[in-house]
């Protein structure tokens, strides 16, 4: 087969061909997981390797207190893993008279990246996980070189975070955070993380690290305690799904935003999207338009899964349903939608993929950056702030409760064809992930770009109302025409991967060989054999 590569954005790249692909957001991350499958390892090998050295040579987006999914491919069926945490058991809305803080030991749930690892190594893995954590480890003991993106991105958490618990002891030796170029190393997290390929996660979760974690929580006037990280358990939940012609999109199940891209997705099945070029004003504004439906029913209905009693996700993604929300498209002009009336019933992104067909999507992420700033000493912990996704909103599905997960923003994305696994792929940043697997999606599968010139395409990201982000590489007469049909355009420079995303890509090609592309607007980049 020959794959039509037609680079018609700014790049830097030429999509990756080979019979083994990995593709991150930082090139030692890649290495770490091509060294893993050159030792025989496979792709969940090489995804948890990649997964654990990010957690070193890109602090900036994700740690050992990360939550995590995952989608897989084991060469005969998809898989779908939800290792996000829950909220300490005496978390209520009354604890929090001022809404959720961001910051801090009341922004931090129970951490499920370590029990990822571990629940997908032992599950799918070939090699020990002492093996597979051991180049986190030696980055972690010996230093690695800053990359330029994560410096930046550095500086700016530390300027934000370095008064929080224990940051400034870990993230900024000498009082400040290490440049581009500079020499990091995190001899807490190398103990942390032989720990737990010791003792196979245990020691996070039931010994010494999680009693060094707990015992630093009730010094900062935290509530997380030994028996919320020993009940903490990952789950493997499925996936949920929706076609868009011969396509399907498989996304992790609430408490994650996946839905919205299927539900988009759904919408855009019923509009007359295939008579329009992926960068043609219309196909813009259509799917700006779907995402702005979505949304607006994201926030008013999902959370959990367990307390999604009233609007289900069946609910939600019922045909007639999507079908009356595509009914309100409107070619000639923006809409500002509420939520609408479903039937009532009950952070990094790396994608691998192996010669022997195995394929993996994994996300893992603090959610702000460093997350709640909070690091745990002498571990190298940092904690995330998933408790900020919670709302205190009394007979909300999402409002803050003990024993629950909140809503999430990472999302894991996976496509199929005809029964067969097609795509591994995802968007690290925040809001921008539902709207950016849309938009991979259909810049693949519709318009039949490249897994790389898909990444390198201008973005544009639904704010609220009318408000739209928009890539200053966007076509000027698209931004005016945007415009002129009564979006609020705000243009905005890359900001290293958060507002606009960090996508990786690994598309599998008929011959069983795989098309790799990585996202220029981070430091990372797809390589194989």
């Amino acid at each position: 087969m020959q794959l039509r590569h037609d680079p018609v954005y700014p790049t830097r790249r030429s999509p990756v061909l080979a019979e083994n692909v990995v593709a991150t957001s930082q090139p030692l991350a890649t290495q770490a997981g091509l060294s893993i499958l050159a030792q025989g390892g496979n792709a969940v090998d090489a995804a948890i390797a990649t997964a654990a050295t990010l957690t070193i040579v890109e602090p900036t987006g994700n740690g050992l207190g990360s939550d995590a999914f995952c989608i897989l491919w084991d060469g005969q069926e998809l898989h779908g893993l939800n290792a996000s945490g829950c909220a300490p058991a005496a978390w209520s809305p009354e604890r929090f008279p001022d809404g959720m803080p961001q910051l801090g030991w009341d922004a931090v749930t129970v951490p499920g990246a370590v029990s990822a690892w571990v629940e997908l190594s032992e599950r799918f893995g070939k090699l020990d996980l002492a093996t597979v954590l051991a180049p986190a480890i030696k980055y972690a003991e010996d230093g690695f070189i800053v990359s330029p993106v994560i410096g930046a991105l550095w500086q700016r958490g530390a300027e934000r975070l370095g008064s929080q618990p224990g940051f400034a002891e870990t993230f900024m030796p000498g009082g400040r955070a290490p440049k581009a170029g500079e020499r990091f190393r995190n001899p807490g997290a190398a103990r942390t993380l032989r720990a737990i390929a010791e003792t196979k996660g245990r020691a996070f979760y039931e010994g010494e690290i999680a009693e060094e974690i707990v015992g630093f929580a009730k010094a900062h006037g935290g509530a997380m305690t030994l028996e919320d990280l020993a009940a903490h358990k990952p789950e493997w939940c499925g996936t949920i799904s929706q076609s868009f012609d011969d396509v399907e999109l498989h996304e992790i199940p609430p408490n994650g935003q996946g839905i919205a891209a299927l539900m988009a997705l759904g919408i855009l099945q019923h509009s007359p999207i295939r008579d329009y070029g992926p960068d043609d004003l219309e196909a813009v504004h259509l799917q700006i338009e779907a995402i702005k439906l979505a949304y607006s029913d994201l926030h008013a209905f999902v959370a959990d899964r367990r307390f999604m009693t009233d609007v289900t996700e069946e609910s939600l993604l019922d045909a007639e349903y999507l079908k009356s929300r595509a009914a309100l498209l409107d070619l000639s002009q923006a809409q500002d939608f509420g939520p609408g009336a479903p039937k009532r019933g009950g952070t990094v992104l790396m994608s691998v993929a192996d010669a022997s067909g195995m394929m993996v999507s994994f996300i893992q992420s603090n959610y702000a950056g460093f997350g709640s700033g909070v690091v745990v000493p002498g571990t190298g912990v940092s904690m995330q702030n998933r408790g900020f996704g919670f709302n205190t909103e009394i007979g909300h599905p999402n409002c803050v409760a003990g024993g629950k997960r909140p809503f999430h923003t990472i999302i894991p994305g996976f496509a199929m064809k005809n029964g067969a696994p097609l795509m591994a792929f995802g968007m690290m940043g925040g809001p921008i992930q539902a709207q950016g697997h849309l938009q991979l999606l259909l810049r693949t599968q519709l318009w039949d770009q490249d897994p790389q010139t898909a990444a390198d395409a201008p973005r544009w990201r639904m704010i609220e109302g009318l408000e739209v982000a928009c890539e200053p590489t966007m076509p000027e007469a698209v931004l005016d025409g945007l415009r002129a049909l009564g979006h609020q355009i705000q243009i905005e420079a890359p900001d290293n991967a958060f507002g606009f995303g960090g996508a990786q890509l690994i598309e599998r090609l008929p011959d069983g060989s795989y098309a790799g592309g990585s996202d220029p607007r981070k430091d990372g980049y797809a390589a194989g054999y």
